[in-house]
Order: structure tokens, then C-alpha cells, then sequence
């Protein structure tokens, strides 16, 4: 089963093939139970999520990622022995940081799942050890992007519209500002580009998500990839809980509250348990900007792609940069960001609400789960002293620089469009 197949597609076009592969599943009918993984107590745990039926449903979602994770591997022309072997490692770990993250003491710290797979596999990575064979099952970028084309499934852009333009003028003008000024910023600390693009896209979009979008936009280092997945991730938790204390020291409204808060924090866990601490306007607010900003993530990577097949062309002898044509353009666009345009289009125009509203649960389930695969796999592949021992002060300073910014800029524009909500 190590053997390599002549049939080829890049990581791109395999994500967009397993992506729909799992929509038109769901689509035809063919549904996969959501497990369960909250619990409260020891009897929850062994009753609710451990039952026969719960691992039942957990062994029928590792039936079906296992077989798409060996068929992408496949696809890419890549050997399949090691994800045979390894991939059923990667599953055991992700469920159990979903278990974990699943308990009323991890919800109650408003810690996502992705943290926690994150955490243990950091954990494992630095501590304790990592064989070859496993290392070789890891395909971060592939089951980050299957994530991101089924996260387009949850874009429904009516939803946004009726919800309020506000969020969406917000999201537009805080989105192109704060990106630009973060990139100048990288720029001014000589941060190299596609360590800037990375910080710029997570700064001013919606954090892990938008950097891993820029990264397969330009083919970034992983290692770069992890330290601004990182730097994502530290800052949100403290946002997430001095923010709403900052906003009622300074007697803001619940609307104005939220449109900061969604505006500013990066992760989407964090905006809605900060919202939560504020008020059932603020969380509903909050939810519809970041939710607002989730939409221009694919946009905006198409845009990057733009760029830096652009930025990235060679010089002829003479010193002349040749344009790239739109051959060199469509071959280095990220085709995984089609399958998230495209998803949210028809799930947006094309299906009827009872059609969707039957599929969304199971769809966002695996969605979930790809994502967690994909942060397991970021931690067993970083090690703190290979990641820190780079001169990383300069990307440091670049993103609490923009960061600052974001949240000053995000404030003023939201008192202005919803001071007087």
C-alpha cells in the first residue's frame, strides 16, 4: 500500500474533491450523526458520551474521515501506507481533546475544541515523542482546507443581510483598513512577506482561519504558519475577558459592545463567550459582524493569490518583470477558496431553507472535526525550540502593533454605527 500512484491532483483540487464529496453525502442523504461530547459529570461522561450508541456515531465519523483522508492521499499521488497506519492515531487524540474540551469545566473557560487538540498535541510534540512513521500521517494543510470549503456551508449571506448592513459596512471598512496598516507595519519591521501577509489576513479577517487561508494562498512555511496561529490564539483569551470590562468602564451600549468585540477578537469562540458576558444584544451583534468578516475570508485569499503571483515573478536577465498571464494566475490560485465561494453560494441561493436547515447540524459536525484533525496535527508538528529559537520579536511587535490598532479603529466605528442603535 506504499506504493505511489501515476494519478495526480494537487492538494487543492483533492480538498475541493473531498469537501463536496462530503456535501453531496449529506445532500443525497447519506447522514452521519453528530456525536456528543459535552458532559457535566463522571455520569454524563460514561452514560451520555461514552455510551454505545455516542461511540457508534464517533466510529461512523472516523469511517468516514479515515476513508476520504486515505482517498485525498490517493488523489495527490502521494504513498497511502503511512495514513493507513497513522491516521487512526491522529482520530484517537482529536477525540479525545474533543472529550476534553467537551467538559463543563473547559466551557465554562470558553476554551474551543481547537484548542484543546492544539494543546495536546503541542503536549505530546514537546514532551514526549513523535515517531516518523506518524509524523508522516500529518496533512495539516489538507484537512484545513476540507475545514474551510465545508465552512463555506455556514456563510449564508441572506442571513447577514437580514441580520443587519450595518455589520457588514463595519466588517468591509475595519477588514481593508487594519489590513493595510498591519502590512505596513510588517513592512516597517522588515517582518519577511509571507510571515506579513499570514499576520495581516489574521489580524484583520478572522484570525487561525484567514491565516491558514493566506497560507495556502502562498505556499507559506508551516513553521511561520504555527507562530501566528499562536500569537492568534494567546491574545484572544485576554480580549475575550478584559473587553467587555473595558466596554462597561466606559458605559458603552450592548450594541456598540458587541460590534467591538466582534470586530476586534479573532476567533470566533472567543467573540461569542465575550458577547455572552455582556448581553444577549451584544452576543447577537457581535456573532453577525465576525460572521460578516468570515465572508470576506475567500475574497480576500483570492486577492492574496492575486498579489503574490504578481509580487513573486521572475526577472528577465535584463531586469524586467514579466506579467504573469491569467494561465500563471489560475495555477497558482488556491482552488481550495473556489470550493468555499461555491459552497457558500448554494447554500446561500440554491438550496431551500428545510433542505439546509436538515444538513447544516451533520455538515458542521465534520466541519468541526477536520478542523480539530488539523490542530492536532499543527501541535505534533511543532516544537517550541525549533518554532522559538528564530529571531520571532519583530512578527511579535508587528501583530500586537496591528492588534492594538484593530481594536481602536474597530471602537470608533462601531460607537459611530451603533451609537444609536
Amino acid at each position: 500500500m506504499s506504493q505511489k500512484t501515476s494519478f495526480k491532483l494537487t492538494e487543492d483540487w483533492t480538498s475541493l474533491v473531498l469537501g463536496f464529496l462530503i456535501i453531496f453525502l449529506f445532500l443525497g442523504g447519506v447522514q452521519f450523526a453528530a456525536p456528543s461530547y459535552q458532559w457535566a459529570g463522571m455520569a454524563d461522561l460514561t452514560d451520555s458520551v461514552l455510551s454505545s450508541a455516542n461511540l457508534g456515531r464517533i466510529l461512523m465519523q472516523f469511517v468516514l474521515v479515515y476513508v476520504l483522508t486515505i482517498l485525498g492521499y490517493w488523489l495527490k499521488g502521494d504513498a497511502v501506507g503511512p495514513v493507513v497506519k497513522g491516521f487512526p492515531i491522529i482520530y484517537i487524540l482529536t477525540v479525545v481533546a474533543l472529550i476534553i474540551a467537551g467538559s463543563k469545566a473547559i466551557n465554562d473557560l470558553n476554551l474551543e475544541a481547537v484548542i484543546i487538540s492544539l494543546a495536546l498535541g503541542l503536549f505530546i510534540r514537546n514532551f514526549l515523542f513523535v515517531p516518523e512513521w506518524l509524523k508522516a500521517a500529518l496533512s495539516t494543510e489538507l484537512f484545513v482546507k476540507v475545514g474551510l470549503i465545508l465552512l463555506g456551508t455556514t456563510i449564508i449571506f441572506s442571513d447577514i443581510l437580514k441580520a443587519g448592513t450595518l455589520g457588514l459596512i463595519q466588517s468591509l471598512v475595519v477588514v481593508f483598513s487594519v489590513w493595510y496598516f498591519a502590512f505596513w507595519v510588517c513592512k516597517k519591521l522588515k517582518v519577511d512577506e509571507d510571515m506579513a501577509l499570514m499576520i495581516s489576513s489574521a489580524v484583520s479577517i478572522c484570525g487561525v482561519s484567514a491565516a491558514i487561508a493566506t497560507s495556502g494562498a502562498i505556499e507559506g512555511d508551516s513553521k511561520k504558519l504555527s507562530y501566528v496561529i499562536s500569537m492568534v490564539l494567546i491574545t484572544a483569551i485576554p480580549m475575550m475577558i478584559f473587553m467587555p470590562m473595558i466596554a462597561s468602564y466606559l458605559g458603552l451600549s450592548e450594541a456598540v459592545t458587541g460590534a467591538w468585540l466582534g470586530g476586534s477578537i479573532d476567533t470566533s469562540g472567543a467573540v461569542v463567550a465575550s458577547g455572552t458576558l455582556v448581553g444577549e444584544e451584544a452576543l447577537k451583534i457581535s456573532t453577525i459582524v465576525k460572521f460578516s468578516q468570515n465572508v470576506l475570508l475567500g475574497l480576500a485569499a483570492f486577492a492574496i493569490s492575486i498579489y503574490w503571483t504578481y509580487s513573486k515573478s521572475a526577472a528577465d536577465a535584463n531586469g524586467h518583470v514579466e506579467k504573469p498571464t491569467l494561465g500563471v494566475i489560475w495555477e497558482r490560485f488556491p482552488k481550495f477558496v473556489i470550493g468555499f465561494l461555491a459552497a457558500s453560494l448554494i447554500f446561500s441561493f440554491l438550496l431551500d431553507a428545510e433542505t439546509v436547515s436538515s444538513v447544516k447540524g451533520g455538515i458542521k459536525s465534520v466541519q468541526g472535526l477536520w478542523f480539530a484533525l488539523a490542530f492536532t496535527s499543527i501541535g505534533l508538528e511543532t516544537k517550541f525550540s525549533e518554532l522559538f529559537s528564530q529571531d520571532n520579536k519583530k512578527p511579535l511587535y508587528a501583530f500586537v502593533t496591528a492588534q492594538t490598532f484593530n481594536i481602536f479603529i474597530t471602537l470608533v466605528l462601531a460607537y459611530f454605527l451603533f451609537g444609536n442603535s
